[in-house]
């Protein structure tokens, strides 16, 4: 909202959020100048759809919203699409409204509404267009004006709603006003470089705004923001009192939303990693030169009031995440145990608050998230502090809502991922706690100052490794172009390589659609061999280290039932080239560093793979990169 046309801002902000759903699209524009106030354009499909429409007659008008769809109620299609209108609203909705079906009922059977969509967001602006014309505009207009109406309207329909929200709504007879309100949902507000005068902007990422703005407010729950382009923001509680939130800067470039060459942004971001563990590692590491006392002893300064010692011996450390970041706590759980001696459980965080967990006070909860804005993650965090834990995110987003929710935060520093498919993130977290294991290892005395350092020094020699694999990259592209026309793939790993095992099958699935499973390598006689034949390829991390015999046993019962083998294995090994039919060779480093260097090659082959298909590698099909709803 401001000076300038609000459509081709609003559609440039929605392809820079394409990433996080892209079922269908749509923007709503207000001009005064126009009978009837709002015009609304929506299209089924990504946003070049609702581009190709707007290219017809473009709306236009200073203040607008838009939205790009994952859907959850109601098909996709464009009578589904956002902004939903119901009489003078126009609204558009992240997160889930759990009791929209009874509040249709009511809103179809006592006031004679008529709504056309499927969907669940569609009741919100039948319901604050039901309250606003309940409410005495006089009386309204004596306590702050007519848009005082309008967020009495939002705040009397908001105390109706179950669910999750994170919303934007226009009023036909309110030019020039945006109203917004958010509830375990990401929501936050932009300002202008001119200042509240100026431009303002809601946005659900700062994606969407950081050609325009870096300075943004993060919104809380329960809060309701009023834009208008007279009288600058003013944000409300639901008691409908006035609020301050801080402002911040925020330090990504806008560039770094960009391909900058790249065919695609997993490719980009790929490519990013060994920049991307610098950045996370850089500030938490030893200086170089360090003397012999500081040498093992990395930063964490956040921790420094937890009591180490008792959660190795009385209390126990539970891991919540979902996805690729569950992947990182399971390899977490290896680094923990193995190098602090301290116990660590790993839950699915959609799982955890089902399952009456027991949790004690002085156990420690770390959450794992890339955005800091997965839903079930935020829950699980919320339930396990409730039950005493002290909370522990490990993010990327600064001041995400996990980041918020959370008594102490590490960042890790990757920079912004706007493939769906994670890559970068994925290793920065593991950078992250490999690090924490040493720090914990060192506190619980479990870690010795040599074997430490060695680590720290380990860590800081990394991304010359990174740079080595990922000049493999065209002899990746080789191995998968001889095994594009397989369906089913196995990938098995023993230890730590067990969860990049995973990671890998996720990613093949994730981005080609082709069926992929990983298993620990002890496991594949309990079952998963039956698969095994000439046509299904078996990717088996075979890197030297402890249990790396025991691989090449199960790659051998592998071999003997007639599967292909695919070995990711360590430079120098002189056996694998007879045991496999294909072979990427890593960097020799500490097996407790290997998880972050294996998972790149397991990264370029699922990107190769599913290039090759012509699959839409950044935008993989059902998929959105931040899930927000349970």
């Amino acid at each position: 909202m401001g000076a300038r046309e609000a459509a081709p801002i609003l559609v440039a902000g929605l392809r820079r959020l394409e990433y996080r759903g892209y079922d269908s699209a749509g923007i709503a524009v207000l001009d005064e100048r126009r009978p009837g106030g709002i015009q609304r354009v929506r299209a089924a499909g990504k946003i070049a759809a609702l581009a190709d429409k707007l290219g017809v007659e473009e709306p236009t008008g200073r203040a607008g919203i838009g939205h790009t769809r994952w859907a959850t109620h109601g098909r996709p299609c464009e009578r589904n699409a956002h902004p939903h209108r119901g009489g003078s609203v126009c609204v558009v909705h992240n997160g889930i409204i759990e009791n929209h079906a009874e509040l249709r009922a009511r809103l179809e059977e006592e006031e004679g509404r008529r709504l056309t969509s499927d969907t669940d967001t569609e009741v919100i602006a039948h319901l604050v267009d039901s309250h606003y014309g309940r409410l005495r505009a006089a009386a309204l207009a004596q306590a702050g004006g007519e848009g005082a109406r309008l967020v009495a309207a939002v705040q009397a329909s908001l105390a109706e709603l179950r669910g999750a929200y994170a919303l934007a709504l226009i009023h036909d007879d309110h030019p020039g006003t945006i109203v917004g309100a958010r509830s375990a949902s990401p929501l936050i507000v932009g300002v202008g470089e001119g200042g509240e005068a100026a431009e303002l902007f809601l946005a659900s990422d700062v994606a969407a705004i950081l050609e325009h703005t870096r300075t943004v407010l993060d919104l809380e729950d329960g809060d309701v923001v009023h834009l208008d382009a007279d009288a600058g923001l003013a944000i409300h509680d639901l008691a409908g009192q006035i609020v301050e939130r801080p402002r911040r800067r925020v330090e990504w470039s806008p560039v770094a939303v960009e391909k900058q060459g790249f065919s695609h942004f997993m490719a980009k971001e790929i490519f990013e990693q060994p920049q991307a563990i610098r950045a996370t590692t850089s500030g938490r590491l030893p200086r170089a030169g360090e003397d012999d006392l500081g040498r093992g002893e990395p930063s964490f300064p956040e921790l420094a009031e937890l009591d180490v010692p008792a959660l190795a011996a009385r209390a126990k450390v539970t891991m919540l995440a979902c996805g690729t970041s569950w992947h990182a706590a399971l390899a977490g759980k290896y680094l923990f145990e193995q190098l602090a001696r301290v116990p660590v459980e790993v839950d699915l965080a959609s799982e955890f608050r089902y399952r009456q967990p027991i949790v004690r006070p002085g156990d420690l909860a770390v959450a794992i998230s890339q955005s800091g804005e997965t839903a079930d993650t935020r829950a699980a965090l919320m339930e396990a502090r409730r039950l005493g834990a002290t909370g522990l995110a490990i993010c990327n987003v600064v001041d995400s809502s996990i980041a918020r929710e959370a008594d102490r935060v590490l960042y890790t520093h990757a920079g912004p991922e706007i493939s769906v498919a994670s890559t970068k993130a994925f290793t920065t977290q593991l950078a992250m706690l490999t690090l924490l294991a040493v720090h914990l290892g060192r506190r619980t005395g479990a870690l010795t100052l040599e074997r430490a350092a060695g680590l720290l020094d380990g860590l800081r020699e990394l991304p010359v490794a990174l740079d080595a694999v990922l000049g493999q990259a065209a002899a990746i592209e080789i191995i998968a172009r001889r095994w594009r026309s397989a369906r089913d793939w196995l990938y098995l790993g023993r230890g730590l390589a067990f969860p990049v095992a995973l990671e890998g099958a996720l990613k093949l699935k994730e981005i080609s659609y082709v069926h992929a499973e990983g298993y620990a390598c002890g496991e594949i006689k309990h079952g998963p061999i039956a698969l095994v034949d000439e046509r299904v390829p078996v990717v088996v991390l075979a890197l030297e280290g402890p249990g790396y015999h025991k691989t090449l046993a199960s790659l051998e019962e592998v071999r003997a039932r007639g599967g292909k083998i695919i070995a990711l294995a360590s430079a120098g090994d002189r056996r694998i080239g007879d045991l496999a039919d294909d072979v990427i060779l890593v960097p020799q480093v500490d097996p407790y560093l290997q998880p972050i260097l294996a998972s790149v090659p397991l990264q370029l082959l699922a990107y190769h793979l599913a290039r090759l298909e012509g699959r839409d590698v950044d935008q993989p099909r059902n998929l959105a990169k931040s899930v927000t709803v349970e």
